[in-house]
């Protein structure tokens, strides 16, 4: 399988919150949101903390390392099979993601990762995790 996904990805849905987020990404940088109160990261991108629900959090820069927490194979697709699943940041949070550059049955839970970026439909790049 290449590094690229061969399906398109639709461009995701752009708004001011996530905005900062999706800048990083057209050049190459992956953000996460931590909490200035209790400290924790977060993901999905937001400006409350999901964890004590303080307003004050901010942009910080993560390597997109982590591990494969669990993923699916979609073997049935018009372009050929693809993994999606959830990694486990070394930050703590998980994201839901697509994995690129392994053979969907060369992917085991625990899989060190490292995030790639995906074009998009006219849009701004995506996380993409493949092995490191």
């Amino acid at each position: 399988m290449s590094e690229v996904m061969t399906r398109a990805i639709p461009a995701p849905a752009v708004s001011l919150e996530t905005k900062p987020f999706f800048d990083a990404t057209a050049e190459g940088r992956f953000l996460i949101k931590r909490c200035q109160a209790c400290g924790k990261a977060h993901w999905y991108p937001r400006e409350m903390c999901p964890h004590c629900h303080h307003e004050h959090t901010v942009w910080e820069e993560s390597p997109g390392e982590g591990v494969i927490y669990t993923y699916s194979v979609m073997w049935r697709s018009p372009s050929g099979p693809y993994a999606i699943g959830y990694v486990t940041l070394d930050e703590g949070p998980r994201i839901l993601t697509n994995f690129v550059g392994v053979p969907p049955d060369g992917l085991a839970i625990g899989m060190r990762v490292k995030v790639r970026f995906q074009p998009t439909e006219g849009g701004p790049p995506v996380p993409v995790f493949a092995p490191v």
